[in-house]
């Protein structure tokens, strides 16, 4: 079997694409006409120093990637049997199943970057040789869970999303608990609680858009499973404050059997965290049991008999509401540790410990 991978922020560099650009004229044109700027000059040159800024970063990884998607097509047609993309890749890997047009995945996505450059006093950093749990330990204990992890990127490769100056605290928390700590050149905390104030209108955003369902499983960074009916918009909002849950994501993909994983994009960023999953998943130490990194929790076990026993659109009850509310997407994991339901009605997620099924 086959997944093909799309990377995301943190992936670009000045003169990405320089393979493809020639290769598909009409989309390179037709990116440049919605975007009002020449998408190649920006990724090939880079004049105005803009490529690192998210409101154009994200649109030029899109681009870039979908062109490589389809220069890997012309070669090897054989469709692959799943697509996973990571944050921003999500959007490049429903292009290429066939989920979203290439305009309107490019307009979605241009206006996502936009939305998510407004929010400004956020910071991330990356932190290495700590699994999720000790990560979480340490905030804990340093009184800093304030800061969300925003990816889950392989066992020992988390990345913390949050305000600036708690971002700055907990760099000698994490040094002080064995971890490397790497500060990130970004604008905003992603992916955390932090950017909820832009969720709205991104929702509303997302509403314009026609989906259709993707031709193979895409796996949706939020819930780390393939995509249900009707849950692309939900789960695409959800992203913009969960966690990135990519080594479950590989970890899904994995358990389906003998997989090659082909990195469609300009890095091979994911190709190394899939190595590293690899390892990890494989590793079988006799002792020191206690130290081996489990990708099964309590938390994904109760998000699991959720999704097994009530499908998308069951009928909830939630104590201090009136009416019975309807699911809308699967359970999922928000903010790294909040098992939860996406609801109509309120517009918003319950918690699946205050959902009684009716």
């Amino acid at each position: 079997m086959k997944s093909y991978l799309f990377p995301g922020q943190g992936a670009q560099y000045v003169g990405m694409g320089k393979a493809w650009f020639d290769l598909f004229p009409e989309q390179t044109q037709t990116a440049s006409d919605i975007l009002g700027y020449c998408i190649k000059t920006l990724c090939l040159d880079d004049p105005h120093k803009q490529l690192n800024q998210t409101e154009y970063t994200q649109p030029a990884l899109y681009v870039v990637s979908a062109l490589a998607f389809l220069a890997h097509q012309q070669r090897d047609p054989i469709p692959a049997d799943f697509m996973a993309g990571h944050s921003l890749g999500e959007y490049t890997a429903l292009f290429a199943a066939g989920a979203v047009s290439f305009e309107d995945g490019l307009r979605l996505v241009q206006q996502r970057g936009a939305l998510m450059s407004q929010v400004n006093d956020g910071a991330m950093a990356a932190v290495l040789a700590l699994d999720e749990a000790a990560i979480r330990a340490c905030l804990k204990e340093h009184h800093l869970e304030t800061l969300d992890i925003a990816n889950l990127n392989s066992p020992q490769q988390s990345v913390l999303s949050g305000l600036n100056d708690d971002i700055s605290r907990a760099q000698q928390a994490i040094e002080q608990a064995g971890g490397r700590f790497i500060r990130l050149n970004t604008s905003g905390a992603f992916h955390s609680r932090y950017m909820a104030g832009v969720q709205a209108d991104f929702a509303r955003c997302v509403a314009e858009i026609e989906f259709k369902t993707p031709s193979v499983p895409v796996i949706a960074n939020v819930s780390a499973q393939p995509y249900q009916d009707h849950t692309i918009q939900s789960q695409l909002i959800a992203q913009l404050t969960g966690s990135v849950r990519w080594t479950d994501s590989i970890a899904y993909l994995l358990a389906q059997g003998d997989m090659t994983f082909v990195e469609l994009g300009p890095k091979k960023i994911l190709t190394k965290l899939v190595a590293e999953i690899k390892q990890q998943a494989s590793s079988q130490p006799v002792c020191h049991a206690a130290k081996t990194t489990t990708l099964t929790t309590p938390i994904a076990q109760q998000i699991e008999r959720w999704n097994q026993s009530h499908h998308v659109g069951t009928q909830i009850r939630v104590a201090h509401l009136g009416e019975p509310l309807r699911t809308r997407t699967p359970a999922m994991l928000l903010f790294g540790h909040r098992p939860a339901v996406y609801v109509e009605g309120v517009q918003g997620y319950i918690a699946l410990d205050e959902a009684t099924p009716l």
